[in-house]
């Protein structure tokens, strides 16, 4: 969600403890502008994701948003710290008077997170596409498990008449074969003869894996991963239905590159 706003010199600025207006003149593509500019946007787009009311501090706005976003809850202590700044700036400042110019590093920063939370990137155009590997519900168990091993994959989606029904893991492996030997079961032929959707946990899928569109955010499957601890996967299709296969797969061995990309990002 975008919430963008290009501020010319004149336009006000708003005080978020009493909404009181303030107008001052700064200089075009100054370090206080760009820094006050940053700000409003980081700001607005808080309110406008969240729905938080006007009256609200930015501080409490930050404050309640660390729980539900990855962004904020990694910048928490400098986006209160460069509030006092905008602050002071503010309060202080005159119409023919700055009373500070952020430093350069700062500006860049604070609209780091603008970009991050008004244009987040999208996983799709900033992960590779990967092949990912799908398998019918009726392949054996042994084929599934020569998949793991030949693909290197953590997990591997199992369809049925072209509907997911789950994901086939290592620890579920693990799991079955050992339940089998526990009961004296002939190892081999077991796995030859049970197709691999009698051992998928079908109860516990929204526990293990998360389907979803296209329109997912790179900070939104970290935040997924954030929330989740047992999630073993982040399933992308088209519109994000059952009924597709997928265009890419996530797993926690992602995390990395998804954390890099929030590093990096630039509009």
């Amino acid at each position: 969600m975008s919430a963008k706003n290009n501020y010319k010199d004149e336009d006000p600025i708003y005080d978020d403890e009493n909404l009181e207006t303030i107008s001052y003149t700064m200089a075009k593509g100054s370090n206080a502008l760009r820094f006050i500019n940053a700000y409003n946007i980081i700001d607005q787009s808080l309110r406008s994701i969240y729905n938080y009311k006007r009256n609200l501090s930015f501080a409490d706005v930050v404050r309640r948003t660390v729980p539900l976003n990855g962004v904020v809850r990694r910048y928490e202590d400098k986006l209160i710290d460069y509030a006092r700044l905008r602050n002071s700036i503010v309060h202080n400042s005159t119409e023919d008077r700055v009373i500070a110019e952020p430093h350069t590093e700062v500006v860049a920063e604070m609209e780091h997170i603008a970009g991050l939370l008004s244009s987040p990137p999208r996983v799709v155009d900033c992960i590779n596409k990967k092949d990912v590997k799908t398998l019918a519900s009726n392949t054996s168990l042994a084929e599934s498990i020569a998949q793991l091993a030949i693909t290197g994959f953590k997990c591997i989606p199992i369809y049925d008449n072209n509907a997911l029904v789950g994901i086939i893991d290592s620890t579920q492996v693990v799991n079955v074969l050992g339940d089998a030997i526990k009961n004296l079961i002939n190892i081999e032929k077991f796995c030859q003869q049970t197709p691999v959707i009698d051992v998928l946990d079908l109860s516990s899928k929204d526990k293990t894996y998360i389907i979803t569109s296209d329109a997912l955010t790179v900070q939104e499957a970290l935040d997924m991963f954030y929330r989740n601890r047992k999630l073993l996967a982040i399933i992308i299709t088209k519109r994000g239905t059952f009924a597709e296969r997928p265009i890419n797969i996530l797993t926690n061995a992602d995390v990395l590159d998804l954390n890099k990309v929030i590093d990096d990002y630039n509009i």
